[in-house]
């Protein structure tokens, strides 16, 4: 399955932007610029320092200004016009340092807010304070798990629904990372079977997607739809085979069709 954008978070903080149209929509676009600490710039002007030319732009009801800026190489988000766009701007719920991005590839800004306000109300204030520590207890999570698979598999395990740092519970200041209680499934070798019953991913069980979105690696047969296999982690091995490999560590899930 192609995607229709690339999500990426880019750092604008002292960066050029270029905001181009008046009212209220070029308005709430300011607003956004400067939260994320842009230098905003009208088309005519230009940077303070040589060689920081803007390379993105946001465009109200101009499509000439789209059109010049494009031919200097300039990408562009056209407000309401995806037709136009380079990129989009999706909804955004802050956790800082924790931001979670809603798009819809410009096909409705109401579905985006709608999601984003379900999310607000979902994640906790918090969630940012757990963020932060885990990025502080880094070193304590290699000493306690120095191969990657198992780190990565307990941190999984910590994280999950009902784990000892669920993410949708608030997180404690004085909560000990890592864990004093060792997860159930940090890392041991296991081959987990599934066999669908559809090609769509949403006919997916709950089990089964938890099971490929913690795969170390999935093998598969040919008619296995990518659909599915793209609900694994980017990261985790795909490998069209009759038999599963069971001499590596981690956890390999095997996918049939029935």
């Amino acid at each position: 399955m192609t995607l229709h954008s690339l999500p990426i978070f880019v750092r604008l903080n002292g960066r050029a932007v270029i905001l181009v149209g008046e009212g209220e929509a070029a308005a709430a676009k300011r607003r956004l610029l400067e939260r994320a600490g842009a230098v905003i710039l009208t088309e005519s002007e230009r940077p303070a320092s040589p060689g920081d030319d803007p390379r993105l732009a946001i465009v109200v009801d101009d499509e000439l200004a789209v059109a010049r800026l494009k031919a200097r190489g300039i990408l562009v988000n056209a407000v309401d016009r995806p037709e136009l766009c380079d990129f989009t701007l999706p909804a955004i719920v802050d956790r800082n340092p924790v931001l979670v991005a809603i798009g819809t590839g410009g096909a409705s800004a109401g579905l985006a807010a709608a999601l984003r306000q379900r999310l607000e109300a979902l994640l906790p204030m918090n969630l940012g304070r757990l963020a932060d520590a885990l990025y502080a207890a880094r070193g304590v999570w290699r000493g306690r798990f120095p191969d990657a698979t198992a780190r990565r598999r307990a941190i999984a395990a910590a994280l999950a629904p009902g784990g000892t740092l669920d993410v949708l519970r608030d997180f404690a200041d004085d909560q000990a990372l890592p864990p004093t209680r060792e997860p159930s499934d940090g890392g041991e070798r296991r081959v987990e079977r599934m066999v669908l019953t559809s090609p769509e991913p949403d006919d997916l069980t709950l089990r089964q997607a938890r099971l490929l979105a913690n795969a170390d690696r999935v093998t598969h047969g040919a008619n296995v739809p990518s659909a599915i296999l793209d609900r694994a982690r980017a990261d985790a091995d795909r490998l069209p085979c009759a038999v599963p490999p069971v001499d590596l560590p981690g956890l390999t899930v095997d996918v049939r069709m029935a």
